[in-house]
């Protein structure tokens, strides 16, 4: 498999499964970034302690999350504003190939996660109560709509706009071919064929006889 394409580009189609793995790869690397975020802390007299999740992308970006920073401080941000992005971005590639192969656009990434993580993180400075109550019911719905459109729902079996299936079986020569329809089902180009019926010499000299 090229990991490049699998982890940082964003034409193609993965299934369900490949989205999995990629999650898998993210969760990995945040393990081992919060490893040496907490080491460097403890190094520097703050606690042992450190977390990173996706949802930083959008605290990266909030001017009130480096406010009263203190010097313990600094690894963690440091970390976070240069690998935070870079799994965002992984992330991203991910989910765009899998909407792909649902044959949705990647736009659908802004109500599905961008939309959703930009009212959980302005939540709070809302005004009133029923604006804040009424943001949060939706962000839920439309993340719970992107989960299933992405983790649970296959994908398209046969070539779309985005290319051929990922699941299509693949060649001799290597290549990913066409899947070929199910049994019973129609096949248009088998219908539309036509094969002119060629006599054979013998028969011909056999109606000849009898006449």
């Amino acid at each position: 498999m090229d990991w490049t394409w699998f982890l940082f580009r964003f034409h193609g189609r993965i299934n369900r499964a490949k989205l999995w793995l990629s999650l898998l790869v993210i969760f990995g690397w945040m393990l081992f970034a919060v490893a040496l975020m907490a080491g460097a802390s403890q190094l520097l007299g703050g606690p042992a302690v450190a977390k990173l999740n996706l949802a930083d992308i959008f605290a990266v970006l909030d001017p009130d999350t480096f406010r009263s920073l203190t010097r313990a401080d600094l690894p963690s941000v440091a970390v976070h504003v240069v690998l935070t992005p870079v799994f965002a971005w992984v992330f991203a590639a991910g989910v765009i190939k899998r909407l792909h192969d649902r044959d949705k656009s990647g736009w659908w990434m802004v109500p599905f996660f961008v939309g959703p993580g930009l009212a959980n993180q302005y939540a709070e400075r809302l005004p009133g109560t029923i604006l804040p109550t009424i943001m949060e019911g939706l962000t839920a719905l439309l993340s719970l709509w992107g989960f299933i459109e992405l983790y649970c729902l296959a994908g398209d079996r046969w070539t779309n706009r985005f290319g051929p299936s990922p699941l299509a079986k693949v060649g001799p020569s290597g290549r990913s071919g066409q899947q070929t329809p199910p049994r019973g089902a129609w096949d248009q180009h088998k219908e539309l064929e036509f094969e002119p019926h060629v006599s054979s010499p013998a028969a011909g000299r056999s109606g000849n006889r009898q006449h």
